[in-house]
């Protein structure tokens, strides 16, 4: 199987995501083999970049885009935020007695760059920071396993993204022989041969599966 060099998912516009991005980039940059120190960084840059993106005003239908990559030979970790909103995000420096507003700030101190990209071919922005990272190494994040070992929990690599597998059901294939049908976490259904092969992903800590309609799709 080809190396996996980037995880891409969709957060709901929940409070509940910003753990759920954390237990997400937690799982994919130990199987990176990053250092502890690298991983709790890129955990608070992600964290912080989330909870910029959703705080932003938009219809409530809309969610927030991450992309988490990784540069083998820049030694570099890519973490990105995309939301529908207008603007750009600046530093700003909190009175002593603000609660808040200081997000961009720990971004900045704990990115080796970070910037604001429009989003190509769509509404809104991509909040980008990138983080030093020499000790990343080449593995891939899932496994191809045959479609009818696929089970609920997991998560599937579909369309280009991940994708947690909430049901797994069989039937009959229209060319002959066993289907298995996927339900994931965006209502929609994956129906493939029993047989074809999928990347599958255990997706780390329970934590990143836990609740409904709020997992990335």
């Amino acid at each position: 199987m080809a190396t996996q060099n980037e995880v891409i998912f969709r957060l709901a516009r929940s409070s509940r995501s910003v753990p759920r991005a954390r237990a997400l980039a937690h799982a994919v940059l130990s199987s990176w083999g990053v250092s502890q120190g690298t991983l709790e960084a890129a955990e608070l840059v992600l964290s912080e970049l989330v909870t910029n993106a959703l705080r932003v005003r938009v219809p409530s239908d809309r969610q927030v885009g991450v992309r988490i990559a990784r540069s083998l030979e820049d030694g570099l970790l890519r973490l990105e935020v995309s939301d529908a909103g207008s603007g750009r995000p600046e530093v700003r420096v909190p009175e002593d007695d603000e609660t808040g507003g200081r997000g961009l700030l720990l971004v900045e101190a704990l990115a080796h760059r970070w910037g604001v990209e429009e989003r190509t071919g769509g509404i809104g922005k991509t909040v980008w920071a990138e983080l030093k990272a020499p000790d990343i190494v080449a593995e891939p994040v899932g496994r191809e396993v045959a479609a009818v070992l696929v089970r609920p929990g997991q998560w599937v690599r579909v369309w280009g993204e991940w994708r947690a597998v909430r049901t797994v059901d069989t039937g009959p294939y229209a060319a002959g022989g066993l289907a298995v049908v996927l339900g994931l976490d965006d209502g929609s259904a994956l129906r493939v041969n029993a047989a074809e092969p999928l990347t599958v992903w255990n997706g780390g800590s329970s934590s990143a599966r836990e609740g409904g309609e709020d997992e990335p799709g």
